[in-house]
């Protein structure tokens, strides 16, 4: 930016000198020298060559380092913008392959999902069946500890019955003869097993 402020004063400090140079000429012009005598025409001729002389020496001294920096800005734009376009076109084409795989992909989870769908169907399947064995056998073991224990407790109320039934029939055929007799018996068996 300093060096384009430079060139154009520079550029307008040679202007105002071609002017000042160029001045006697404009001042012949009211003169008996016509414009277009070869005199005439050969000045404009050397003023334009002066001034394009001046012109471009400004321009390529100090405007030809900012044009140049100029032009390399340029040029690393343009780079900076291939890169970045090469580096779209990359992850563009590889956004590409990934969707084209998508759908592949997808028909793939759609297929593993069902099949672990069937399994854990198959598995929950065999696990309730399990369950439901375990729970049988645990029923059928409570259903014979239940028989056993009523079969125990039916036997002790029947032997409480048959005893009870044998103490009545005792009390009714035992009597004190009877008693007395038995007393007898098992005294005679004592001796006998003494001797």
């Amino acid at each position: 930016m300093r060096d384009l402020r430079l060139a154009l004063r520079i550029l307008s400090t040679v202007t105002a000198s071609a002017l000042l140079l160029a001045a006697p000429a404009f001042a012949q012009e009211g003169s008996d020298v016509p414009a277009d005598s070869p005199a005439g025409a050969t000045f404009r001729w050397v003023n334009f060559a002066i001034v394009f002389a001046g012109l471009l020496y400004v321009i390529l001294k100090w405007g030809a380092p900012g044009f140049r920096r100029h032009a390399e800005d340029i040029s690393q734009k343009i780079a900076e913008g291939t890169r970045a376009r090469e580096a779209a076109e990359a992850q563009r084409a590889e956004i590409r392959a990934k969707l084209e795989g998508l759908e592949a992909e997808v028909q793939k989870m759609r297929v593993d999902a069902k099949r672990e769908a069937e399994a854990e169907a198959q598995r929950l399947r065999d696990l309730s069946k399990i369950e439901a064995q375990k729970i049988e056998a645990n029923a059928q073991a409570e259903i014979s500890a239940a028989i056993r224990a009523g079969q125990l407790r039916l036997k002790s109320l029947t032997a409480r019955n048959a005893i009870a039934q044998a103490e009545e029939l005792l009390r009714k055929e035992i009597n004190e003869a009877a008693d007395s007799n038995l007393v007898r018996t098992f005294v005679k068996d004592l001796e006998g097993s003494v001797n």
